[in-house]
């Protein structure tokens, strides 16, 4: 025992004032045993106090509380703060509470829970909230995939240059995986090093524009509806070339008209009203404008390639979402409409809900673009039928259900690929087998209309087939 009264092999377990003499101000009148929960700025105030102790006996004293057996988070989470965030701590004692209430509650009765945090314990959500949540988001996942797909059709038929689709090949599905990995990882690095409020300002700046877009583009065929006869609509042409004479180049070819000014006008209200808000709603009706292009403008150029694309982020998602937890840190921390959330609070604090239950576009999309190339080939059959198109569709429904029950049984995140590629690759083929019409199934081939090389191949293949008919004929 030295004369600060602290034993040298290590820190006593019982508190008293006997053992430590020298510590009144963090002991003083206090009954042996563990000292009583401290609440409120009253432990705050403690913290301060006893952290800037006079001398050694001060900083020995920290030592022993971090080598005790009855740290409360609260305590834990200010001596293990750096001396930048023990400030923000004591100017603002509320956010401990809200940091320890995710520590001790991070889901809070929804395997995706998210929304601000305060220092209230959120009571759980009803059954009736859960199914509406759920429900809803089912609802929204199903909506672009299949008018998406419908789309997709009259856009592969379509000449508009703005309407072009982008076509995936194999080598862009193999690679797709890994440039998500790598994408997921450094945002989830930048979360971590610099500070998350300038890093979601920039992808709101950035989100914001491409919503109002998508939101445009999605809404201009409904709209156009609405308008009279006798509107007054002009031709627009956004082009932007590179080089001159027969070497110049298209770089973007947009045509529009005064119509999709009147769209772009509105999806502006909503723009900014997400930027403003950040209100749920305004980013649904991005995530939808988002999903629905996807599966509008993204082609495969083959079920092969749709495999392989599927397969590859079916590794993906398990591995981010079970192998570590930056895919959901990434989710919970990315302000941007790149997930449908409802809150499963509704009914109880209406529109202020702030208790979400979440799903990811890439959910939607992924599996989207697969069922919008099975509509395309239910089309170039030219049997009057959508076998393939239904089959995969009630297969999506399966899998997404799946993943909500599960999600709910276990109460973590569950990566949702995992239930809906084996669901929607393997229903399509099962049907394909059954029909007999594997062979047709894995040969059909989009060619890339903006590829020129594609589109002379696809020139020389007909040229050849009708001259072989024609020798035929001959013969």
């Amino acid at each position: 025992m030295g004369s600060s009264g602290l034993p040298r092999s290590g820190c006593p377990l019982q508190w008293s004032s006997a053992t430590f003499p020298t510590t009144s101000m963090l002991l003083s009148n206090r009954p042996p045993g563990p000292p009583p929960p401290l609440e409120g700025a009253r432990a705050w105030r403690h913290e301060r106090a006893r952290v800037r102790g006079a001398g050694r006996r001060g900083r020995h004293v920290t030592s022993c509380f971090f080598r005790g057996t009855w740290l409360s988070p609260q305590r834990r989470i200010f001596l293990s703060a750096s001396p930048l965030q023990r400030l923000e701590l004591e100017s603002d004692p509320e956010r401990s509470f809200a940091m320890d209430s995710a520590v001790s509650d991070p889901h809070n009765g929804s395997a995706e829970a998210g929304g601000p945090t305060n220092g209230t314990t959120r009571p759980p959500s009803t059954p009736e909230g859960i199914a509406l949540a759920y429900g809803s988001l089912l609802l929204m996942a199903l909506l672009p995939i299949f008018f998406g797909a419908l789309r997709s059709v009259r856009c592969a038929r379509g000449k508009n240059a703005s309407d072009m689709p982008e076509t995936i090949t194999s080598r862009d599905a193999a690679r797709f995986p890994i440039i998500a990995s790598c994408t997921l990882l450094g945002l989830y690095l930048f979360f971590k090093i610099f500070s998350q409020e300038y890093i979601n300002l920039l992808l709101s700046m950035y989100f914001f524009v491409l919503g109002i877009l998508a939101l445009s583009h999605t809404i201009s065929p409904l709209m156009n509806k609405f308008f009279p006869a006798n509107f007054p609509n002009r031709q627009y042409q956004l082009l932007f070339t590179q080089g001159s004479g027969e070497n110049k180049e298209e770089i973007i070819n947009y045509e529009f008209d005064t119509k999709d000014l009147v769209c772009l006008g509105l999806s502006s209200i909503v723009g900014v009203w997400y930027l403003l808000r950040k209100h749920w709603i305004a980013n649904n009706l991005f995530g939808l404008a988002f999903s629905l292009n996807g599966v509008e403008l993204l082609h495969l150029n083959n079920v092969s390639t749709g495999c392989i694309l599927l397969g590859g982020l079916f590794i993906y998602d398990i591995f981010w979402v079970f192998g570590t937890n930056v895919m959901v840190t990434v989710a919970k921390s990315f302000e941007a409409p790149i997930k449908l959330v409802f809150p499963q609070d509704l009914l109880e604090k209406g529109l202020e809900a702030d208790n979400f239950a979440m799903l990811g576009l890439g959910d939607i999309v992924i599996p989207g673009i697969f069922i919008a190339l099975l509509l395309r080939f239910d089309i170039s059959l030219k049997k009057n039928t959508h076998t393939y198109f239904y089959t995969s569709f009630a297969a999506y429904i399966f899998g997404l259900g799946l993943t909500i029950f599960i999600m709910h049984i276990f109460k973590h995140a569950q990566p949702a690929l995992l239930y809906l590629v084996p669901a929607c690759i393997g229903f399509p083929v099962l049907v394909a087998l059954a029909k007999g019409e594997v062979t047709e199934m894995f040969s059909y081939e989009e060619s890339n209309p903006k590829d020129p090389a594609a589109v002379t191949e696809t020139r020389e293949g007909t040229e050849a087939t009708t001259s072989k008919g024609l020798e035929k004929k001959e013969k």
